[in-house]
């Protein structure tokens, strides 16, 4: 079953679940374009959940998630205000969703974890999870440490599942790239920050239009917890301090409350501006349809002119007809 008819969505683009960013207004939007709009619970409490669920029917009567980060102490509510508010999707990460699979499966929820790794992927298959985000470490935001490159076929070729490949997605070459990789569909985040709908300061949208290919790095490798974002003053500071072996105290005195600084402050320099290595794609503020249109288009020009590329057999060499 491809990953549109599982889930009854038109277009196979899932927009990531952005802690304090993907909310009623993103994820309404995203699902009323026709792909599935994500709301992250990641620092929601229950109540504020069931409020963003809410808002977001209000928005749109189409498929739409939620993204659970296992780690969190209140998963236990939200998973309750997901099933009293009768949500059928829900996307996975920070942790294993084996304790909640009954449950989900109880009230008929599909289950999709992001994943990081072929193992990973292969478990949560045997829990019988319905699909699979594979992302690559160009992703913003929490990151492994595997390329989006050499992981999505890998996880494709382990799996029976549906596979949605995520990180470095920007453009409908992306789009193509992924299928070509093996994947049903892509996970899009960064593309998303710049897009009218989206709930960020103007700031946090700007930084991420000024980035280019080199504007992030990745903090918290010592902490095990490894974070993409774009490079900045309290980056540095960070940086400096964990190359020194600092505490975990101190670093969190640094970094606690950053993304809230950037998201809501517009403080993108002391501030904590989550995005991918594909920003350098990023060049311009849409809206959440023009986006998710143009790269479908873009995507099936690519996948037609592919369609024609033959192998000449006297010359070795792949020509365009």
């Amino acid at each position: 079953m491809s990953i549109t008819t599982l889930l009854g969505i038109k277009y196979p683009i899932f927009q990531g679940g952005m802690a304090q960013i993907a909310l009623a207004p993103l994820a309404g939007a995203v699902s009323n374009a026709g792909g599935l709009g994500i709301i992250g619970s990641g620092g929601l409490t229950a109540d504020r959940l069931r409020e963003e669920i809410r808002k977001t029917k209000e928005i749109t009567n189409k498929p739409f998630a939620v993204n659970l980060m296992l780690m969190m102490k209140n998963i236990p509510e939200l998973i309750e205000v997901v099933i009293e508010e009768d949500v059928k999707i829900v996307t996975t990460g920070a942790g294993t969703p084996a304790p909640y699979m009954p449950t989900f499966k109880e009230h008929g929820i599909k289950v999709i974890p992001v994943v990081p790794s072929v193992k990973i992927a292969k478990k949560m298959e045997a829990l019988g999870v319905d699909a699979i985000v594979a992302e690559g470490t160009e992703a913003g935001g929490h990151v492994g440490e595997t390329t989006t490159m050499a992981l999505l076929p890998q996880v494709a070729s382990a799996v029976s599942i549906p596979v949605v490949g995520a990180g470095g997605i920007a453009d409908g070459r992306g789009i193509a790239a992924a299928f070509a990789l093996g994947a049903q569909g892509v996970q899009v985040g960064t593309r998303f920050l710049a897009t009218v709908e989206c709930p960020t300061h103007e700031n946090f949208k700007l930084a991420v239009i000024n980035a280019d290919d080199t504007s992030t790095t990745v903090t918290g490798r010592s902490l095990g917890g490894p974070v993409r974002s774009i490079k900045n003053s309290m980056i540095a500071e960070f940086l400096e301090l964990e190359n020194k072996n600092a505490s975990r105290d101190e670093l969190e005195k640094i970094s606690l409350g950053s993304l809230r600084k950037a998201v809501f402050e517009g403080d993108t320099d002391r501030g904590s501006v989550m995005a991918g290595q594909i920003c350098g794609l990023v060049n311009e503020i849409t809206t959440v349809e023009e986006m998710i249109t143009s790269m479908f288009a873009e995507a099936q020009e690519v996948l037609n002119r592919l369609g024609k590329i033959t192998v000449l057999e006297e010359e070795k060499e792949l020509v365009f007809a």
